[in-house]
C-alpha cells in the first residue's frame, strides 16, 4: 500500500468503501512516491502472503479459494489444475487492488479488508489534518514588474530566441495548449550545431516502448496527478505526526505570489541559493568551482535544519561578468550532492529561474530533481504580450480570443501543466512525483565530468562538451545582452523554422529546389550537384562525422548489383492519407510499386479502388484515379505496407489481407510514445469515410496500444496479423534510444518479420513542439544497438533491420548498411520529391503545393508525377552502386554490419572535440543471411478445424460462402 498505492484521488466512491485508507495514502504520499508497473506484485513477510496490482491494473491477476483452505493466484484460469466444485471463492484483482492470506490465522482477506485493517493501525487521519497542508492558490499578477528593456536584456541573456516567445511563450498563453508544428527536428543536434544552445537540448526525454506501455493521459487520466509535497521526508519505519508535516503542491508550476508564500513559511525555513558564476574572478570564479561552492552552501543549509532550497538566478539588475548558471546546471548538482551526503530526503528543491520556458524545460528541472518551479521570466512574458497594443489591438478587433492579463498566465500554467502529464505518459509514469528526480532522459553531448556531478546515473553514451565549453555557450548568451550594439529585438536563431542566416535545417529551400530540378528534369548532372550540396552541407548528424575507408581495390561500377536491386531495398515512410493528400498519397505508392519497393499507407485505411491495377489509362490520365497524372497501364495505387496503428483508424480484416507487409507502429521518429494527430480541419468527407470517423473531428490516437501491455500481448497480435494474412511479413516500428537491443530482441522472439528503427529526425504531419524537439535519439546509435544486441543473442539472422530518419542520399543508405540496415525508410525527401516546399505548415491544412492538405483547391495545384520519385530512387540506388565500386564492393549485403569501411572524420568543431563515437565503430557483425521467408504461426487450430471436411462442406453450402 506505501509503495503501490492505487489511485485514489480521482475515485470519490472510495471515501464511502474505507475513508481510513485515504488518510494512510495521503501520510505516505510525502514519504515514499508511487512505483508503476504494469506489476502483479506478490509478497510475504512469513506471516502474511498477498498480491497486489499497481494503479494501472495492466496484468492479468485472478484468485481462487477451495474448500480445503488453498489459495491460489495466477495470471490466467487453469494455470493450476483445479476440481471446480472444490472452488468456493474467486475473483479477479481490479487496478490497485489486492488480496492477502493470514498464514498464521488461516484467513483470507480481500480487498477493502486488507486496506482497513492496515489503515486502522495508527491515527493516520488525525495526523494528516493536523499536520498536512495545502498552498493556497495565489493570484497572478496584473502587471508587469519590469519595463520593457529590462524584459528584453533578461531575455537576451537567458537565450529567448523570437521564436521561443512568438511559438511558444504567447501561442501558449493565447491558447493554454501546449503548440503544434509539423515536419521533424532536421536541424544538427546541439552538439553538432555551430550555435550555442540552452542546456536543455542537450538531452532527449525517453519513453515507453512495447515491454513497458505509455500511458493515455486523455483515456487514463484517472490513475494521473501533478500533485508534489514539499518539505522534508522523515524515516519511513518511524511512523509518527511530524511525518505529515509538508505541504502539498497541486502543481509545480508557481506564480511569484506561490513561491512567496513558501519563503515566509516559517516550518520550511527557506534558504535562497543565488545561481551565478563570476568570470573576474578566474579559476576560482569558474562554471565548476562556483557549482561546487553552491552545493557546499546547500550542504550547510540543510545541515542547519532547511527544508527548501530555493535555487534562484533573479536578480535586481543582471551583471555583465556574473553570468547565471544554467539552473539545470544547478538542480542537477545540488540534487547529486545531497544524495551522496545522504541528505536528499531532509528537503526539496525550487527552481526559481528565467531559464525556463517550454514543457521540456519544466520535465527537465523535475527530473533532476526539482520539486516545483517559478518561471518568473515567461510569466511576465506572458504579461508584456497581453498588454502589448499589438495583442491589445487584435483582440478588440475579434482576430485573437480575448484573454486577460491574469487568464493569459493561467493558460500558459495549464499548457505546461498538460504538457507535463503528456511526458510522464510517454514514460508510463502515472504521477509527477514519481518522475522527480528519475533522470529519464538521455543525454547527447555532455562530457563525462559534467554527468557525474550534475547527472550521474544518465545514459551519456558519446561524451561532449566539458564545464568550460558550457560556461563559454552560456556566456555567449550573457553577454548579447550588455553589448553596445544590442539589438533592440529578439534574434530568431532558427531552430524552429528555416530562415536565411538562421540555423542550418536538412530540409531547405536550397535542397528542395535542387531535388526538383533533377527529378523533374531526368537530370544526372542536377541531381550531382543535389549530392554535392549535401555532401558540403555542415554536419547535421551523427554519421556526418564518419567517412568510408576499403582495403580492397576500386570495381568498375558495371559488377556492381544493379540499381533495379538495389530500390528494392527502399521504402516511404508511414504518412497516413489524411496528414498528406490523397494525390501525393497515392503517387508515392504508384512509384514506390513500379521500382518494387515499399510504399507505407501510414495510420488511416486505404481507399479499395487502389487495390487493383490500372487498365484505363489514356495520355497518362485515369477515369480510375482522375486526380493523377503521369500514369500507366499496369499501375497499382496500394500500399505494398499497411500499417496497424494504436487508433486502428481504418483498419479491417480487407485491408489487412491486401498487404504484402503489416507494420504495428509502437512509436513514431517524431515523436515517440504519443499516438498519430490529425486536426479536425484535415478531416474532410473521404478522409472520414476511410477513418470510419466523421468530417471536422479531430482524430487523436492513444499513445499505447490498448490491446498491447507487454511483449507476449504483441506477440499475440504478430500471431493475429500472420493468420489474417499469411503471406505478409510483419514489421514492428521502434524509435531509436537507450535499451531499444533489449526490446528488439523481445520483438524478434515474438516472431516478428521485420524491426524499423526510427529517428528523431522523423517528419510527421501534427505533433507539439516540444515533442518533435525532445524526444527519441539519432538513429546510428538506436541501430548499432540493435544490431549488435540482436548478434549477441542469436537472433540476427531471423529479422530484417530496416532503419529511418532523415534519409536523403546513397551516403545515407551507405552508412546505414555499414550499421547493420538491410533495409532503408525515405519519409520527408519522398515528399519532397513529389512537389512539396517545405512550407512547414502541414499542421494547418495550408499546403500551398497541396501535398499535404485536404482542401481541393489547394490540391489541384499538386505538381507531382509518380515517375518523378522513381527517379529521385534510381538516381540514389546508382550513388550506393558509385560507393560501393569505390570500396571494392559487388553486392550491399556484402558491407551490411560491416563496420570496418567506417572511420571518424577529422572534423576541428569546437563542440565535436570531445565525441566518443567508438561504440558506433564496435567490431561485431554477423555473416548469417537474413530470413527472407515469411514467419509463419504452424499448424493451429483454426487449420485442424478447417481441414476437417464436414466442416469443409459447411462452408462450402453456406449462404455465406
Amino acid at each position: 500500500m506505501i509503495l503501490v498505492p492505487e489511485a485514489y484521488k480521482n475515485h470519490p466512491t472510495l471515501t464511502i468503501k474505507y475513508p481510513e485508507a485515504l488518510d494512510f495514502y495521503d501520510y505516505y504520499k510525502g514519504q515514499m512516491e508511487a512505483w508503476d508497473g504494469p506489476a502483479l506484485l506478490l509478497f510475504s513477510d512469513g506471516n502474511t502472503v498477498g498480491a497486489c496490482l499497481d494503479r494501472n491494473g495492466l496484468r492479468p491477476a485472478r484468485y481462487w479459494k477451495t474448500v480445503d483452505n488453498f489459495v491460489y493466484v495466477a495470471s490466467e484460469v487453469g494455470v493450476v489444475p483445479m476440481d471446480e466444485s472444490k472452488v468456493i471463492m474467486k475473483g479477479r484483482l481490479g487496478p490497485g487492488m489486492m488480496i492477502a492470506v493470514d498464514l498464521l490465522g488461516g484467513q483470507v482477506y480481500e480487498n477493502t479488508e486488507v486496506k482497513k485493517k492496515v489503515a486502522l493501525s495508527n491515527p493516520y487521519g488525525k495526523w494528516v489534518s493536523e499536520n498536512l497542508r495545502s498552498l493556497k492558490p495565489v493570484k497572478f499578477l496584473s502587471s508587469t514588474v519590469m519595463d520593457n528593456e529590462a524584459i528584453l536584456k533578461n531575455q537576451q541573456a537567458f537565450g529567448y530566441s523570437s521564436e521561443d516567445v512568438q511559438m511558444v511563450i504567447e501561442s501558449m498563453a493565447s491558447q493554454g495548449k501546449e503548440p503544434t508544428f509539423c515536419m521533424g527536428d532536421d536541424i544538427p543536434l546541439a552538439v553538432l550545431s555551430q550555435r550555442a544552445h540552452l542546456l536543455y537540448d542537450y538531452f532527449k526525454q525517453r519513453f515507453a516502448q512495447v515491454t513497458n506501455p505509455a500511458i493515455d493521459p486523455l483515456r487514463e487520466g484517472l490513475v494521473m496527478s501533478l500533485e508534489v509535497n514539499i518539505g522534508k521526508r522523515r524515516n519511513i519505519l518511524e511512523v509518527g505526526p511530524e511525518n505529515a508535516s509538508q505541504i502539498i503542491l497541486s502543481s509545480p508550476v508557481l506564480n511569484e505570489g506561490e513561491l512567496e508564500s513558501l519563503l515566509a513559511d516559517p516550518q520550511l525555513k527557506t534558504q535562497v541559493l543565488p545561481t551565478f558564476f563570476d568570470i573576474r574572478k578566474g579559476v576560482e570564479g569558474s562554471l565548476e568551482k562556483t557549482l561546487i561552492r553552491l552545493c557546499d552552501a546547500a550542504d550547510e543549509a540543510v545541515r542547519n535544519g532547511s527544508q527548501l532550497l530555493v535555487l534562484s538566478d533573479r536578480s535586481d539588475e543582471p551583471e555583465a561578468t556574473r553570468p547565471a548558471i544554467p539552473i539545470l546546471l544547478a538542480v542537477g548538482a545540488v540534487h547529486q550532492h545531497l544524495i551522496q551526503n545522504g541528505l536528499r530526503m531532509s528537503t526539496s528543491i525550487i527552481a526559481d529561474t528565467a531559464q525556463c520556458f517550454s514543457t521540456h524545460h519544466f520535465a527537465c528541472l523535475i527530473g533532476y530533481g526539482a520539486s516545483a518551479i517559478c518561471p518568473y521570466l515567461a510569466l511576465e512574458t506572458c504579461r508584456q504580450w497581453r498588454l502589448s497594443t499589438k495583442t491589445v489591438n487584435l483582440m478588440r478587433n475579434g482576430k485573437m480570443p480575448t484573454v486577460t492579463i491574469e487568464q493569459a498566465q493561467k493558460n500558459f500554467n495549464k499548457a505546461v501543466t498538460s504538457g507535463l502529464l503528456k511526458i510522464l505518459s510517454k514514460m508510463g509514469i502515472s504521477l509527477l512525483s514519481s518522475y522527480c528526480g528519475a533522470q529519464i532522459f538521455e543525454v547527447y553531448g555532455l562530457s563525462k565530468e559534467v554527468v557525474d556531478l550534475s547527472f550521474r546515473g544518465s545514459v551519456s553514451s558519446i561524451g561532449g562538451l566539458t564545464f568550460d565549453e558550457l560556461a563559454r555557450e552560456s556566456l555567449s548568451f550573457w553577454v548579447k545582452a550588455f553589448s553596445e550594439d544590442t539589438a533592440k529585438r529578439l534574434e530568431n536563431f532558427g531552430f524552429i523554422q528555416f530562415r536565411p542566416g538562421g540555423e542550418y535545417h536538412g530540409n531547405n529551400p536550397e535542397m528542395s529546389k535542387l531535388l526538383h530540378k533533377a527529378v523533374r528534369q531526368k537530370s544526372e548532372s542536377a541531381y550531382s550537384i543535389y549530392q554535392q550540396h549535401l555532401a558540403n552541407r555542415p554536419i547535421n548528424v551523427l554519421r556526418d562525422l564518419f567517412e568510408f575507408k576499403s582495403d580492397r581495390a576500386p570495381i568498375p561500377v558495371g559488377k556492381v548489383e544493379p540499381a533495379t536491386s538495389i530500390v528494392k531495398r527502399f521504402c516511404t515512410g508511414g504518412m497516413s492519407l489524411g496528414a498528406i493528400s490523397r494525390e501525393t498519397h497515392e503517387a508515392i505508392a504508384i512509384a514506390m510499386n513500379r521500382i518494387g519497393g515499399k510504399s507505407n499507407s501510414g495510420e488511416g485505411g486505404e481507399d479499395p479502388i487502389r487495390w487493383n491495377p490500372l487498365t484505363d489509362v489514356v495520355d497518362g490520365y485515369s477515369s480510375t484515379l482522375p486526380h493523377l497524372k503521369g500514369l500507366q497501364n499496369g499501375d497499382t495505387a496500394t500500399s505494398a505496407i499497411k500499417q496497424v496503428a494504436s487508433g486502428r483508424f481504418g483498419v479491417t480484416p480487407t485491408f489487412l489481407v491486401n498487404a504484402d507487409q503489416l507494420e504495428i507502429k509502437i512509436a513514431q521518429g517524431a515523436k515517440p510514445g504519443e499516438g498519430g494527430q490529425l486536426p479536425g480541419q484535415k478531416v474532410s468527407a473521404y478522409i472520414a469515410r476511410l477513418r470510419n470517423s466523421k468530417p471536422g473531428v479531430p482524430l487523436i490516437s492513444p499513445p499505447p496500444h490498448h490491446d498491447i501491455y507487454s511483449i507476449e500481448d504483441l506477440a499475440q497480435l504478430i500471431f493475429d496479423l500472420h493468420q489474417v494474412n499469411p503471406r505478409a511479413k510483419v514489421s514492428v516500428k521502434l524509435v531509436a534510444e537507450a535499451g531499444i537491443g533489449t526490446v528488439a530482441s523481445g520483438v524478434a522472439k515474438a516472431n516478428a518479420d521485420i524491426i524499423q528503427i526510427s529517428g528523431h529526425d522523423g517528419g510527421t504531419g501534427a505533433s507539439p513542439i516540444s515533442s518533435i524537439k525532445h524526444a527519441g535519439g539519432p538513429w546510428e546509435l538506436g541501430l548499432t544497438e540493435t544490431h549488435q544486441t540482436l548478434i549477441s543473442n542469436g537472433l540476427r539472422e531471423r529479422v530484417i533491420l530496416r532503419v529511418d530518419g532523415g534519409f536523403k542520399s546513397g551516403f545515407d543508405v551507405m552508412m546505414a548498411a555499414a550499421m547493420g540496415a538491410d533495409e532503408y525508410g525515405f519519409g520527408s525527401v519522398a515528399m519532397i520529391a513529389t512537389g512539396c516546399v517545405m512550407a512547414r505548415i502541414c499542421h494547418t491544412n495550408n499546403c500551398p503545393v497541396g501535398v499535404a492538405s485536404q482542401r481541393e483547391e489547394l490540391r489541384a495545384r499538386f505538381p507531382g508525377v509518380p515517375a518523378d520519385l522513381v527517379n529521385y530512387f534510381l538516381y540514389v540506388a546508382e550513388e550506393v552502386r558509385g560507393v560501393l565500386a569505390e570500396l571494392g564492393y559487388q553486392k550491399l549485403d556484402d558491407i551490411i554490419g560491416n563496420t570496418d569501411i567506417l572511420k571518424q572524420r577529422d572534423i576541428s568543431l569546437v563542440k565535436t572535440q570531445h565525441l566518443d563515437l567508438s561504440y558506433v565503430l564496435s567490431k561485431l557483425s554477423s555473416t548469417e543471411i537474413r530470413n527472407q521467408d515469411v514467419h509463419t504461426n504452424g499448424l493451429v487450430l483454426d487449420d485442424k478445424i478447417l481441414a476437417d471436411p464436414v466442416v469443409r462442406i459447411f462452408i462450402l453450402t453456406s449462404v455465406y460462402h
